[in-house]
């Protein structure tokens, strides 16, 4: 089965050529790349989250296999939904799924399911692609998309995707995507956000939940986070950088009401 992008030409260009075009001019050269375990990365239109993304990905060494965790923005699929088999087209060319990886997954988890519906429509995980895709690397991917519920379920998938990934043997990065606070002033914006980011730096899922719960903080992608953060601790996590936060009015001039977007890589 192929799933065929849903924010092309919205969130980022239609065609190839334009895309290595944007992607090029959010890239960065830092001294030495990082052997990341997991990352956080944003998935707003390219205008306002791609400088926060391009910092992440600029950073990182490539891998194999990605496995991508996004939130459920349409309300479809199934609450926790793995795609299992077919690929992913995208202007810069075709992104196949890991099956043995998701096949394992699948068979080892007591919550994922398998669904294509969730993904049809649902723009966070596609929104990672064409970055991955810039640095020509080969790699697959395992989709995944985790809808609100409770703090111990995350922690529960996330202790399945690392047996998944110790038992595969193979050499995989978690993705989380997520933005931060929606639609409030800059100041209310950072103060929520630096809240959660303190938690995510301190590698604590259950902090996090916390937090967004008591200072409801509109972070679509907490859940994805949470359960990255619980499987990465499971695979060796140690500490946890912020490499760059900015919000939407950064790129609009309108501070009166944005997006916060942060990058984080998770070694």
């Amino acid at each position: 089965m192929k799933r065929n992008p849903a924010v092309a030409g919205q969130f980022y260009p239609l065609t190839a050529e334009a895309v290595e075009k944007q992607v090029y001019g959010f890239i960065e050269k830092p001294k030495n790349k990082i052997n990341a375990i997991g990352v956080v990365s944003p998935h707003a239109g390219y205008i306002y989250s791609g400088p926060v993304a391009g910092s992440v990905y600029s950073r990182i060494e490539l891998k194999p296999t990605y496995i991508i965790i996004g939130p459920n923005h349409t309300g479809k699929g199934k609450p926790y939904s793995l795609m299992s088999e077919g690929s992913w087209v995208m202007p810069q060319g075709e992104i196949d799924i890991d099956v043995k990886l998701a096949k394992a997954l699948l068979s080892g988890s007591e919550f994922l399911e398998e669904d294509f519906l969730a993904h049809a429509y649902e723009h966070s995980i596609e929104v990672q692609l064409p970055f991955l895709q810039y640095f020509k690397s080969p790699f697959k991917i395992v989709p995944i998309i985790i809808s609100y519920s409770k703090g111990h379920i995350y922690q529960a998938i996330g202790r399945e995707i690392a047996k998944a990934v110790k038992e595969s043997k193979k050499d995989v990065m978690i993705i989380a995507s997520s933005d931060m606070t929606h639609y409030e002033s800059q100041e209310d914006a950072h103060s929520k956000d630096m809240k959660a980011i303190e938690a995510i730096l301190k590698l604590d899922e259950e902090e996090l939940v916390k937090r967004v719960e008591k200072f409801d903080i509109s972070m679509c992608g907490y859940a994805p986070v949470s359960v990255m953060l619980a499987a990465a601790k499971e695979l060796g996590a140690k500490s946890a950088e912020l490499v760059k936060y900015q919000t939407s009015g950064d790129a609009s001039g309108d501070y009166s009401s944005v997006v916060g977007y942060a990058g984080i890589i998770i070694k």
